[in-house]
């Protein structure tokens, strides 16, 4: 190999405290050509000594380390370079909390470990390593900006269960950060609904909706299959299951969660999401389409532009860490406003009447 290939390669540190564990990793990334691992370390204290003197292109991190855990070790290596990491969670509880705690600081993204270390050998989580270490070395990092402001009070919404007005969001990487600087910023009061799904494993989207919840004057909860849509409330579709919505009788609406194939890679799909939106009967209806790899979603605004003239917004390439989802959304011309994060609730709240 010579010199000029190996600089060409993404230079990864692999942090772990399961020899098993750094080795497996280190196997998965090394049988891609692109890809070098240089150098493994077994907790956050070796992880921030080597990543200052080998500056990797990419750091795959552990949660759950002896001597200094992996979000420690995040938070210190935040403040001294700009080097993505991805980190490793378990599907616990515990994990998926401290997921969304490491994506609020600055991870760029996570791969849920499996329960049996063995099953590190499926070809589909072997595959999601290695394409989440390349689309990384790529990234725009995000700003680690002030924290959200205190939530709005919580308080019930008074639009009772009849919807007039739907708000249907997509987003994938970059999504749980980018969706702190939306929910919390609507007003309780608001005669809407929202559904949204993003891009996450089984168990992840509970914890992003309890967080979301705690920041948020609106309610934010993980979906339950059969119940009724209310307005002033948020709807994350959970992990593995695509996401609908249903007219009951009454004008009363309930989601529908299946097991139906995933759309191009993906259950939950924004583009079923969205495509049941179309087809609900409600009458205003606001698609957002977020920070995100892919063209998720794209199928989904044509269907609501061409059949119920709903309001497309996109975010803007300034502000996402993945340009993938809104670009293509916006390259169909379907698009009606094209804003930055900060001004997406603003964007939303104007359109179906609320005003702040």
């Amino acid at each position: 190999m010579t010199i000029g290939s190996m600089q060409s390669k993404i230079r990864v540190l692999v942090v772990d405290d399961s020899a098993f564990m750094r080795k497996a990793i280190t196997d998965i990334l090394n049988s891609d050509g692109e890809i070098q691992v240089i150098d493994t370390a077994k907790n956050g204290v070796e992880a921030l000594d080597k990543a200052e003197k080998l500056n990797p292109d990419v750091i795959t991190m552990d949660l759950n380390m002896p001597v200094m855990d992996g979000l420690e070790c995040l938070r210190r290596l935040q403040a001294i370079s700009r080097i993505p990491v991805i980190m490793l969670s378990s599907y616990t509880k515990e994990g998926a909390y401290a997921t969304m705690q490491a994506l609020d600081e600055g991870a760029m993204d996570f791969i849920a470990k499996p329960g049996n270390i063995f099953e590190m050998k499926r070809e589909d989580l072997k595959e999601e390593i290695i394409r989440k270490v390349k689309i990384c070395k790529n990234l725009k990092l995000p700003v680690i900006g002030e924290k959200c402001k205190a939530p709005m009070e919580k308080r019930n919404n008074t639009c009772g269960d009849k919807i007039k007005s739907i708000v249907a969001i997509g987003t994938s990487t970059g999504g749980p950060k980018a969706l702190q600087e939306v929910i919390p910023l609507i007003s309780p009061d608001i005669e809407s609904a929202f559904l949204v799904v993003q891009h996450m494993p089984p168990g992840f989207t509970k914890s992003l909706a309890e967080r979301l919840d705690s920041m948020s004057g609106v309610n934010v909860k993980e979906a339950e299959d059969n119940e009724v849509v209310k307005n002033g409330h948020v709807y994350i579709a959970p992990g593995d299951f695509h996401m609908t919505i249903k007219k009951s009788s009454n004008s009363i609406y309930r989601i529908k969660l299946t097991k139906d194939p995933p759309v191009e890679g993906h259950r939950p799909s924004v583009d079923v999401m969205m495509e049941s939106v179309s087809e609900s009967g409600i009458g205003n209806i606001v698609a957002v389409i977020m920070t995100g790899m892919g063209k998720d979603g794209t199928k989904g605004i044509e269907k609501l532009k061409t059949k119920n003239n709903a309001h497309i917004i996109a975010q803007d390439e300034s502000s996402c860490v993945v340009f993938g989802m809104p670009r293509v959304a916006i390259s169909t011309g379907l698009v009606d406003v094209v804003v930055p994060l900060n001004q997406i609730a603003k964007e939303i709240m104007k359109t179906v009447g609320v005003h702040r």
